[in-house]
């Protein structure tokens, strides 16, 4: 809301709080309200900000934390997450307005799903059939199949309960009749667990290797938890390349500490045969006394 009126925008303002999943889960939002035009531009960001020791003394407490501060996804060292502090911020619009402005486009938004758990094992377990589903209603919206997508950015907490959970239901998915393993990354080996922003700033990481065909590795993540089914998956160390040639699919998760479960479909901008020619934007160029900044967007 403070940043609408910093800009002096006047559409829908609205703050989400699905714990892990808000800033992913606010992409769906965005995007229904760009299809029911009651907006033609959409600024998507998450935050967040450790300010008091409080969240830190009750997770490591609850024996939520990793002792040594190391977020080990999908190691069989995984203890437990690393809280991190950051911002991500993406701009979203039509695909069509965004062709017809000529905007410098990053990647395409194919399919957005949310759902939750319901009653499940407890508050804080992820749940993988309401996970498996979340996926596939948004692999059934983007009109793709399993096999079209080579990247998933997962939601990674480094948990070892958590990241079996999720693998497993991703390979209930992706891994049935699959005809090349799949690449899997998590960036809060990388940078912690942004939580409320951890989605977007999943999405941007994914939208970035698309746009450069190539995945990160994973760090602190020698041996790999023995209860994760890995013949149909790739979990790179070093950084992997994708292939230099055809359409590229990714697909982003996130889950919630309350069950809110969300999953994104992203395309490369190839994949949709889009404009990249770039184009300056203007925001209240008198309110700031900016000439003028460009933002990469993601159509939808």
């Amino acid at each position: 809301n403070r940043v609408s009126y910093c800009m002096g925008l006047e559409g829908p303002s609205v703050v989400l709080d699905t714990a892990c999943s808000s800033s992913l889960v606010a992409v769906d939002y965005a995007c229904k309200m760009l299809e029911s035009n009651n907006c033609d531009t959409v600024i998507i960001g998450g935050v967040n900000i450790n300010r008091l020791d409080v969240g830190f003394t009750e997770k490591a407490s609850a024996g939520m934390l990793s002792p040594n501060g190391r977020c080990a996804t999908f190691s069989e060292k995984a203890d437990g997450y690393v809280r991190g502090e950051g911002c991500g911020v993406i701009v979203v619009q039509k695909l069509s307005t965004a062709i017809k402005e000529k905007q410098n486009i990053l990647g395409v938004i194919k399919g957005v799903c949310i759902n939750q758990d319901g009653k499940s094992a407890n508050l804080t377990s992820p749940n993988g059939p309401s996970q498996e589903r979340c996926i596939k209603q948004a692999l059934c919206m983007a009109g793709l199949s399993a096999n079209d997508i080579s990247y998933v950015e997962a939601h990674g907490t480094g948990t070892p309960l958590g990241d079996p959970i999720e693998t497993n239901a991703l390979n209930k998915v992706f891994g049935i009749s699959r005809k090349k393993p799949l690449i899997l990354g998590a960036i809060k080996s990388n940078i912690g667990h942004l939580e409320g922003a951890s989605g977007i700033v999943g999405l941007i990481k994914s939208v970035l290797c698309l746009h450069h065909r190539k995945v990160p590795g994973n760090i602190h993540c020698e041996v790999l938890n023995p209860r994760i089914v890995e013949k149909n998956f790739i979990f790179p160390k070093e950084t992997m390349s994708l292939p230099e040639n055809g359409d590229l699919y990714a697909s982003v998760s996130a889950f919630g500490f309350g069950g809110t479960n969300s999953h994104v479909i992203l395309s490369s901008s190839s994949a949709s045969n889009v404009i990249t020619e770039q184009k300056p934007i203007e925001w209240n160029r008198k309110r700031f006394g900016w000439q003028e900044f460009n933002h990469p967007f993601i159509g939808s």
